[in-house]
């Protein structure tokens, strides 16, 4: 991605923010990244073009930081910690900061949807990786890491869509952890 391109998602993240992703319009992000619409059609072809990047970026670069991360962190229960931080503690506090969270979140449609799938699969494979050494553990009691990746995945997602506050958010997050670690064993 060129500094161009990163500089209109940039200008997009502002704008969804302000206004919801349903009321910002194209001309609103080319006003805030200081090109003109000519120029942001050039580098994406719609509105649905620049969420779907802009949600794959964000995606790339909080892998690239939990890759970072683990090759720092020992341990299972400090790497789920590290992945839910990162992969949803991390998204949930920025839309809820948008005046507009509730716009935000209404605006994500199908195109997004497909590409939060995506999104999805990625972040169960860095699960899986992370469970691997206990696939021993985990097969013995009914559950295989790739089991395990998915339900962590999606039950951290639906905790994010359903939490009340932070607070909440944090308390699914640790009961999610919890249920990691009895299910690797010692």
């Amino acid at each position: 991605m060129n500094e161009r391109e990163k500089n209109i998602l940039a200008a997009a993240e502002r704008v969804f923010s302000r206004f919801g992703v349903k009321r910002a319009s194209m001309s609103d992000v080319a006003e805030e990244a200081g090109i003109s619409r000519q120029t942001l059609y050039k580098a994406f072809r719609s509105k649905d073009d620049i969420l779907r990047t802009h949600i794959h970026a964000y995606t790339d670069n909080a892998i690239a930081e939990i890759e970072a991360g683990l090759a720092k962190t020992e341990g299972l229960g400090p790497r789920i910690d590290l992945i839910l931080e990162k992969m949803v503690v991390a998204g949930f506090d920025m839309v809820r900061a948008s005046p507009n969270a509730q716009d935000v979140i209404d605006g994500v449609n199908e195109a997004a949807k497909a590409e939060l799938e995506i999104t999805a699969r990625r972040f169960q494979a860095v699960i899986v990786e992370i469970l691997a050494p206990y696939a021993d553990a985990l097969n013995a009691s009914g559950i295989p890491p790739e089991v395990l990746a998915e339900f962590v995945q999606q039950s951290a997602r639906a905790a994010k869509g359903y939490a009340r506050d932070r607070k909440h958010l944090l308390r699914q997050l640790h009961t999610i952890r919890q249920l990691c670690l009895l299910a690797a064993g010692p």
